[in-house]
């Protein structure tokens, strides 16, 4: 018998560059016909804030078009696709008879729930602030406080939160000494302060964007049946992220605020199980392996997820992040050896630390 970790479906549409409004109906296009959409990430470089916040309109506009009052949790990423000219990352599900799913919003932006006798299960995203005039500290204040509205009004405690992705605009530099990664991290850690993790912090990535200022996605899960359970996966050859020593943080005019999420986190259903596999790079113990090149920080890289998903975890899907767009073919050559066959994206984006030179995070089942 299916179940939600069965049902659940992911895939990446790219399209060659046209006109961006052409773009956009194109990937729209290629939607599936027969599931339901719970999430649109869709991935591309404007050359300034103000083309972002003109193109993430467009996008408001056409996914609202064509989707009415079912409209999908929806996000707009500015990262240079090393495959295309814009991406769509998709993320929808096989419901049946015993799942009830519900398109609603707030503060205008739109969310899923898909509910059913294992759990309820939030689909959240595009929350942002004013990127035009905020500094990214007050952005990231801001939008936990958009995150804690939706999850008051639904009725998730902050620790339900299983999955965030964290897109920082240019995420290693620095205003007056306090670094773009060090000032989420803090306003992060505040937020979650709010509440205890027994099941451990979420799955999360960290990971640059040239424009648009800080965007957060996010699953939640509130599980139902006893045989369902959420659990953080530690990976043995790295420390975990909140336990990092001050040494390898940066520069903060507050109390250092470690990373607040896990390697990787499981969630288990019946005898099924979904593996959400944080952003990775080449770090063992706590230490990033420096000037070593690129083929050697992704077999570090690899081995770091298959030590998080073990011999059962099967890779449904990858987003690689690369420091330098020359990379890109190198990277694929890499890639291909491991012989995975599922959707594989490429973008340019800089990583939470300067040494490292790629990221990759993903989605595993088992």
């Amino acid at each position: 018998m299916m179940n939600y970790c069965d049902k659940i479906q992911y895939r990446i549409l790219s399209v060659e560059c046209a006109g961006f409004e052409e773009m956009v109906d194109t990937l729209l296009s290629g939607l599936p016909a027969d599931e339901k959409i719970l999430r649109l990430v869709f991935i591309g470089m404007p050359q300034s804030n103000e083309i972002y916040d003109l193109r993430r309109k467009i996008i408001c506009e056409k996914v609202k078009a064509y989707f009415g009052e079912h409209c999908p949790s929806l996000s707009y990423v500015a990262q240079p696709p090393l495959r295309g000219a814009l991406l769509l990352e998709i993320h929808s599900y096989k419901s049946d008879a015993k799942d009830a799913v519900y398109y609603r919003s707030v503060d205008g932006m739109p969310y899923v729930i898909v509910d059913n006798e294992e759990g309820r299960f939030l689909f959240g995203g595009g929350f942002q602030d004013d990127f035009l005039n905020k500094s990214i500290e007050a952005q990231s204040e801001a939008v936990f406080h958009q995150i804690d509205r939706l999850l008051i009004k639904e009725g998730f405690p902050i620790n339900s939160i299983v999955r965030q992705w964290n897109y920082i605009e240019r995420i290693t530099e620095s205003k007056d000494d306090y670094q773009n990664y060090q000032a989420f991290n803090d306003a992060r850690a505040a937020f979650y302060e709010k509440t205890t993790w027994p099941e451990g912090y979420p799955a999360a990535t960290g990971i640059g964007a040239h424009c648009g200022g800080i965007v957060v996605d996010l699953d939640a899960v509130i599980l139902k049946n006893k045989n369902c359970s959420v659990l953080p996966i530690d990976n043995k050859l790295q420390v975990a992220a909140h336990a990092y020593s001050e040494r390898v943080l940066a520069v903060s005019h507050k109390q250092k605020a470690t990373p607040k999420f896990e390697r990787a986190k499981l969630l288990s259903i019946e005898d099924k199980g979904l593996i959400y596999i944080s952003g990775t790079a080449a770090i063992r113990g706590e230490e990033s392996l420096k000037e070593v090149g690129l083929s050697r920080q992704l077999e570090i890289t690899m081995e770091n997820i298959a030590e998080l998903i073990g011999n059962k975890g099967i890779v449904s899907m990858l987003r690689v992040y690369l420091k330098d767009k020359s990379f890109v073919q190198e990277a694929e050559q890499l890639m291909d050896a491991y012989k995975l066959s599922v959707p594989v994206s490429y973008m340019w984006a800089d990583v939470c630390r300067d040494e490292l030179l790629i990221e990759i995070e993903g989605i595993a089942k088992c």
